[in-house]
């Protein structure tokens, strides 16, 4: 089953809170689908009452070779992975440490995708636990960033660091940005309660593109995406997948949620594309490759193609 399509029912939903209590937690991957790629590293943190009480750090063997990609990326070589446990005798300890605490990360949803899949195909269980995604949190905090990386997020609130993407101080980093934007929100936001009142119940239900309207009456009829239909696919890093679809209807266009015959352009998130996924594309790129082929009016273009055509440039 691919990725686009793939079911998780039990998987539980994405919210926006502060809990005393809470695990942080980041992996480390050999792609970006958890249909193809694997896990190579896993780091969490627990946190009681906003201090570290405890943490875990994992190397795993996928049981192949790595690409040089990530191990120029994460510092993690072959060599180190060689002796290491697999996934399957990994996931019971990941299990007993996060027992049913909150999980707090950034793109979380990333990673409990990968869990959640790892957990019912070596466990025959799903993971359940709740979410938390300090990138969404960020964007609220911190309007007006170009991006919203974890390493963009460290730098904005004037945290010192330098080894990024290795799990466990990717951990680090997040814990330290929750707990700096907390106490932004208590004073720019008037408290916790006044934050989440601009956030729906469930961020991660699925989003339904079709159904937005436009905030204006008035269109330039010459504008490229009027009247088109768009897709996204991947993670945007400017915008969230709901806001840059709000634009495109704005400018006349509408969109849609998955590729179909009357798609225009299908927009690529800056990390859709990885050389260790699977023919390094993402099943909706294919389809509108497949598409375009046929001779459908079908354009695939990169994010930062899509902001010069929202800005006119």
């Amino acid at each position: 089953m691919s990725e686009a399509r793939k079911k998780r029912p039990f998987k539980s939903s994405g919210i926006v809170d502060f809990p005393k209590k809470y695990v942080v937690l980041d992996l480390e991957t050999t792609g970006l689908s958890p249909e193809w790629d694997s896990i190579i590293e896993i780091g969490a943190i627990k946190v009681e009452n906003d201090v570290i009480v405890e943490t875990f750090e994992q190397l795993i063997n996928p049981g192949f070779e790595i690409s040089d990609f990530i191990q120029n990326l994460t510092g993690i070589t072959n060599e180190m992975l060689s002796s290491q446990p697999s996934i399957s005798d990994v996931l019971p300890d990941i299990e007993s440490f996060v027992e049913n605490n909150i999980i707090v990360g950034h793109n979380v949803n990333f990673d409990i995708n990968f869990l959640y899949d790892n957990f019912e195909y070596y466990m025959n269980k799903p993971f359940t636990n709740g979410f938390i995604d300090t990138m969404r949190i960020s964007r609220k905090v911190l309007p007006g960033l170009d991006h919203y990386r974890l390493t963009d997020i460290v730098y904005e609130l004037g945290i010192e660091g330098s080894n990024f993407h290795r799990a466990l101080s990717d951990c680090e980093y997040t814990y330290k940005c929750y707990e700096t934007m907390k106490a932004l929100i208590e004073v720019d936001f008037g408290g916790y309660d006044q934050f989440k009142r601009q956030f729906g119940n469930n961020y991660y239900e699925k989003l339904d593109l079709t159904v937005l309207k436009p905030d204006t009456e008035t269109f330039d009829n010459t504008h490229p995406l009027y009247n088109k239909v768009c897709v996204f696919t991947g993670t945007l890093e400017k915008y969230s997948r709901q806001q840059a679809a709000q634009i495109v209807v704005n400018l006349g266009g509408s969109c849609g949620n998955n590729v179909t015959a009357k798609t225009n352009f299908l927009i690529l998130g800056n990390n859709a594309y990885c050389s260790t996924i699977k023919d390094g594309k993402s099943t909706k790129q294919k389809k509108a490759e497949a598409y375009k082929l046929k001779g459908q009016d079908i354009e695939i273009i990169s994010e930062s193609v899509f902001y010069d055509m929202i800005n006119g440039d």
